[in-house]
């Protein structure tokens, strides 16, 4: 999907596990675009580790970084970054070296926690879009962890409370990490994007990408 009279097509989705970021990523590459998954790319990255307890997929990664409260947490979630960090500076030096390569970006939540310099160079070599959830997505994204957990590095947010479970804990400090990350998602994208307006099934990938480049132009 390139046109030589135009700037490379070249956006990072960004936002909370859950925001859609994989859903219209893989919605683009079925219509034609370039597109990379992070958090694929992490898993076979961690494959090795994985396939050792008997874990694969996404949502084996989740199982096997554990809740935030099991001994192991804290190592694996060391080992989750450094995979993201490879795969996001795979990714970029790529692109640097390919000027004209278009890609949409499906980065994991934790993009925000790769270091300011592959963050610098990932908005000089991507428009940066936020897809962002309202207060009742919130709620929403909270119960999808709950049930179906993706992989989610908590950096210090998981704080529990004496007597609590840690579905409880979750439940408490979730919302407090989303409103961290919030702030982070909103000083590294170029342009922010309310989940609610892509709800619409009749929003094809032209459509899509055409509400990004608006989100983009309004922001300037």
């Amino acid at each position: 999907m390139s046109d030589s009279s135009r700037a490379p097509l070249r956006i990072a989705l960004i936002g909370m596990s859950g925001s859609g970021k994989s859903f219209w990523s893989n919605r683009l590459a079925q219509s034609g675009y370039k597109s990379i998954c992070c958090d694929a790319r992490i898993e076979e990255r961690l494959r090795p580790n994985l396939a050792a307890g008997g874990y694969s997929g996404i949502h084996g990664v989740a199982a096997w970084m554990g809740w935030p409260d099991s001994a192991t947490y804290a190592q694996r979630e060391a080992e989750y970054l450094g995979a993201e960090i490879a795969v996001l500076d795979e990714s970029l030096t790529s692109l640097e070296r390919e000027p004209a390569r278009e890609l949409i970006l499906d980065t994991t939540g934790s993009v925000i926690y790769s270091g300011n310099n592959l963050l610098l160079r990932l908005r000089r070599q991507m428009k940066v879009v936020y897809l962002a959830a309202s207060p009742e997505e919130q709620e929403l994204l909270i119960q999808r962890y709950l049930h179906e957990p993706k992989p989610v590095l908590w950096r210090g947010a998981f704080q529990p409370k004496g007597g609590e479970t840690p579905r409880e804990t979750v439940a408490r400090c979730y919302p407090k990490l989303i409103g961290a990350r919030r702030q982070s998602y909103e000083a590294l994208a170029h342009g922010v994007v309310p989940m609610a307006e892509l709800r619409d099934p009749g929003i094809d990938a032209e459509r899509f990408v055409a509400r990004i480049n608006a989100g983009l132009e309004r922001a300037k």
